[in-house]
């Protein structure tokens, strides 16, 4: 054997190990900058009203997307045909969403928010087997209920159950992430042909136009006295978490299974619960961290086909 070929074989696992490092890495960022959008969103409306730290939050994205768009050769617009998909995507993947979450927050706290919108994915399995048709399994069904019951022993233990705010604030919440599930599955049916890139820039643009405008129309936003704190996580929103994450989530798709990436929804509350305990000053009390870890895990297993697994008989040896 040549000291050439020795040599590259050497090399061979140690470039594996890297590159598993290097996704290992990136799907950790992914989560943490997902994790943090919530407390993002939380400072952000301290001193910004709801519409308009949407519109302002998308309005710091859009250039970013629009020069990632262009260094990949991707088209703004929509295929024709699809324009009015385009509209439907501003309204019930950006727009809506992010002013009820944006509102939400007012009244619940930033932990709480990410836990709320990890329902997202039980949301698409109830709208795949409204809209597409697709079977739910009994595992799913099973997950579906522990983490249901969870939530709702958590939102109880928050005392939301009692004051109207919360509870506004909780409904807010699961309605954006209703309408983010609802645009998933629609996107499947309709929208499969249509790039990534394409899907999300020019709908973040006219998003943030759009809220940006109905801000100043509903809100009255007072740009004199939001504070640099304020300011601060909406460059962070629209910078890091929105085109930063976007971008690693984009590049981590074509090397991880969609099983594998789709437990990013799982992952991120529980940096979201840590950090928003830290910073609004909260204890994480035992019932607390249980219930979380079920809700969690409830959902976790709708994501798992263990049905299939179940049902796969042994080879005969």
């Amino acid at each position: 054997m040549s000291t050439t070929t020795a040599a590259s074989i050497t090399q061979a696992p140690s470039r594996h190990w890297l590159a598993v490092l290097v996704t290992c890495s990136l799907f950790l960022i992914v989560c943490l900058s997902w994790g943090t959008t919530w407390l993002g969103i939380k400072m952000a409306v301290e001193s910004t009203p709801p519409l308009t730290a949407a519109g302002l939050r998308f309005l710091i994205a859009f250039p970013l997307f629009a020069c990632f768009a262009w260094l990949r050769r991707e088209p703004l617009m929509f295929p024709k045909g699809s324009r009015g998909f385009l509209l439907f995507v501003t309204l019930c993947y950006f727009s809506l969403p992010y002013t009820l979450l944006n509102y939400g927050e007012l009244h619940v706290s930033s932990g709480l928010t990410a836990l709320l919108f990890s329902c997202m994915p039980v949301f698409i399995l109830i709208f795949s087997a409204l809209l597409l048709r697709e079977k739910i399994h009994l595992a799913q069904m099973l997950g579906i209920a522990i983490g249901f019951a969870s939530l709702y022993q958590i939102i109880r233990g928050q005392g939301l159950h009692l004051d109207h705010q919360g509870l506004s604030g909780v409904l807010a919440i699961l309605g954006a992430a209703l309408l983010h599930a609802l645009c998933y599955v629609v996107t499947k049916k309709h929208g499969s042909a249509i790039s990534v890139i394409t899907y999300n820039t020019l709908p973040i643009g006219i998003a943030g136009l759009l809220l940006c405008l109905a801000g100043l129309w509903i809100e009255h936003p007072d740009f004199a006295a939001i504070t640099p704190r304020s300011w601060g996580a909406l460059l962070y929103l629209g910078l890091a978490a929105s085109v930063g994450g976007f971008i690693v989530y984009f590049f981590l798709l074509k090397r991880l299974s969609p099983v594998i990436l789709s437990f990013v929804f799982i992952i991120f509350p529980v940096f979201a619960v840590i950090i928003g305990a830290w910073y609004e000053g909260q204890s994480l009390s035992r019932d607390l961290l249980l219930y979380c870890a079920t809700l969690l895990g409830g959902f976790a297993i709708t994501k798992l086909p263990l049905d299939k697994w179940l049902s796969t008989k042994p080879t005969q040896r």
